[in-house]
C-alpha cells in the first residue's frame, strides 16, 4: 500500500550523470510501491543518451528550462521550453539537449529504471574518483528492461 512520502530537496539523492549533468532522484520504487519514478536532470549542452527502447516503463518528460531534440520511431522532433512529451515502451527513442542548459523532469511508469541510473551514475555524496566518467553501459541498461539500439543522436 503506497503511503505519503516526502522529501526535501536536501533529501533527495543526487547523481553524476552525462556530461557532468545531475539527475535528483525524486520518487522511486520504494518511496512510490514500485507505481513510478520522478528524476529532474540538470544537465548541457549536448547532454544525449544513447537511441534506446524501454521495455518495461512508459516515459515522460516536461523541459522546464530549456529545448532539445528528440527522435521516437526514427523521427526528429523539437521541443520549447514547457514542452512536454510522453514516450511508450517499446518504441525507440531519444534526445539532444540544444540549450546551455536545461533542467528536464522525467516520470517512468512503472517503477525500475531508477536502478539503471543509480547503477550507472555516481551518487555525488561520495568521493569522485579521479578521471571518473558516466558512460552508457548496454549490460546495465538490460538488466534493467532497456535496450540501446544505437548511439546518441
Amino acid at each position: 500500500m503506497s503511503m505519503l512520502y516526502l522529501a526535501q530537496p536536501e533529501q533527495q539523492q543526487q547523481l553524476e550523470w552525462l556530461d557532468g549533468g545531475t539527475l535528483a532522484m525524486l520518487l522511486d520504487g520504494k518511496a512510490t510501491d514500485g507505481q513510478l519514478m520522478m528524476g529532474r536532470f540538470d544537465v548541457s549542452k549536448g547532454e544525449a543518451p544513447p537511441y534506446h527502447t524501454h521495455t518495461r516503463e512508459d516515459e515522460v518528460f516536461m523541459l522546464i528550462k530549456g529545448t532539445a531534440l528528440v527522435w521516437y520511431d526514427d523521427q526528429e522532433y523539437e521541443v520549447a521550453e514547457g514542452g512536454v512529451v510522453f514516450l511508450p515502451k517499446g518504441v525507440p527513442h531519444a534526445y539532444r539537449i540544444t540549450s546551455d542548459r536545461a533542467d528536464l523532469l522525467m516520470i517512468n511508469t512503472p517503477a525500475g529504471i531508477e536502478g539503471m541510473f543509480r547503477a550507472s551514475g555516481r551518487d555525488k555524496s561520495t568521493p569522485r574518483p579521479p578521471d571518473f566518467k558516466i558512460t552508457p553501459n548496454p549490460a546495465i541498461a538490460a538488466e534493467y528492461g532497456n535496450v540501446i539500439v544505437g548511439p546518441p543522436r
